[in-house]
């Protein structure tokens, strides 16, 4: 029998700065009704205020900062459910939440990861800059410098968490820990690659074409505020 082709589509969300919690509360709501299938495939595009997650794997002593100096530089900290070790988000860093069905696409956690960072090579070379993978670790990088990190939880094959590609970000944060449990690579940004500040928007647009290309989408509709998410 031929297989009968569905048009998959995808719903962009445009949020903005929210807090670490806030959007982990939202990822779950959104893989609740994504599993019941009452929404499309998502994907969420934001920037969070200063925070460090450690995922599954992360070693506690990866966090560098005392109690003190969290406080004093109004950092959070999240023991959170994806993979990876300890990582930081904070304002001029785009952090994507794809929550996405891989059964209409693709059944392969492997191929998932290598997908999301072949959308933010790809990104990449439309400033000019070219960046790949290094083999045994995840991530996008350029030579030895980390640009981006990727962590993913999977489960009934959809998925959570995802990646955070640094644009204008204050890479001094980074002192604060081992970036992703690793103590001799660096960590860069696409403003320090470039010498300039790079719009956000602009990041944002090129990420979400590259997005739809690569995990085949024929439609997506772009969404200002999560509460439409409630709404449909």
């Amino acid at each position: 029998m031929e297989k009968r082709y569905t048009s998959r589509e995808l719903d962009y969300y445009d949020i903005g700065i929210m807090p670490y919690a806030e959007a982990w509360d939202l990822q779950r709501d959104i893989f609740s009704r994504r599993k019941e299938g009452i929404i499309n495939d998502s994907l969420l595009l934001l920037e969070h205020p200063h925070t460090y997650t450690l995922g599954k794997v992360a070693k506690r002593e990866h966090l560098l900062m005392t109690e003190e100096e969290l406080r004093n530089g109004h950092i959070s900290v999240f023991d959170i459910d994806r993979g990876g070790d300890i990582t930081y988000h904070g304002p001029g860093q785009i952090v994507g939440y794809p929550i996405i069905n891989l059964s209409e696409w693709q059944k392969d956690s492997h191929k998932y990861l290598r997908t999301l960072e072949q959308v933010l090579i790809d990104m990449l070379h439309t400033y000019g800059i070219e960046s790949g993978r290094k083999e045994g670790l995840t991530g996008v990088w350029i030579e030895d410098r980390k640009i981006a990190a990727i962590g993913i939880k999977i489960s009934s094959w959809i998925t959570m968490h995802g990646f955070a590609l640094n644009v204008n970000t204050d890479m001094h944060l980074f002192q604060g820990i081992v970036p992703c449990g690793i103590t001799d690579k660096k960590v860069t940004s696409l403003q320090q690659e470039k010498g300039a500040y790079i719009s956000l928007e602009e990041v944002k647009e090129r990420i979400v074409k590259e997005f739809v290309k690569h995990f085949n989408y024929d439609q997506c509709k772009k969404n200002v505020h999560p509460t439409e998410i409630s709404a449909g």
